[in-house]
């Protein structure tokens, strides 16, 4: 903002505010206090919710969602497996966690996984009923 040498005239004097006490139990504070306190304290709970929100990693901090698959197939637009129900056999266990490394089979990586995340995560198993 560029000045034109002209003077600024003088602030005006402001009466000073007759203080507000709030008093309970011998704790004191002036409204004006007050006033500076509870935009401090606003924005402490608002900065504590953000850091708690980016440590967690639900948004906020995090530039991408989580993802699912971490390292199957992941020069593939889509994983996609098909079966025919009669190459199966009498039984198949399919992973589900995407952490087997003989997916799309499972090969009980599902149980680290969850003592690690807390998840509760198991496989698809399909079984040809008995005749």
């Amino acid at each position: 903002m560029a000045t034109t040498g002209l003077p600024l005239p003088p602030l005006p004097t402001l009466p000073m505010s007759t203080p507000v006490v709030i008093e309970s139990h011998g704790f004191q504070i002036s409204k004006d206090q007050l006033t500076v306190l509870v935009p401090v304290a606003v924005a402490a709970a608002l900065g504590g919710f953000l850091v708690s929100r980016y440590f967690s990693g639900r948004g906020c901090g995090s530039s991408k969602k989580s993802q699912v698959n971490p390292c199957v197939c992941k020069d593939s637009a889509k994983v996609v497996h098909s079966f025919d129900m009669e190459d199966i056999g009498s039984k198949a266990v399919y992973c589900r966690c995407w952490r087997s490394k003989k997916f799309p089979y499972c090969d009980g990586s599902h149980t680290k996984h969850n003592e690690v995340t807390g998840d509760n995560v198991g496989p698809l198993i399909i079984k040809k009923k008995d005749a």
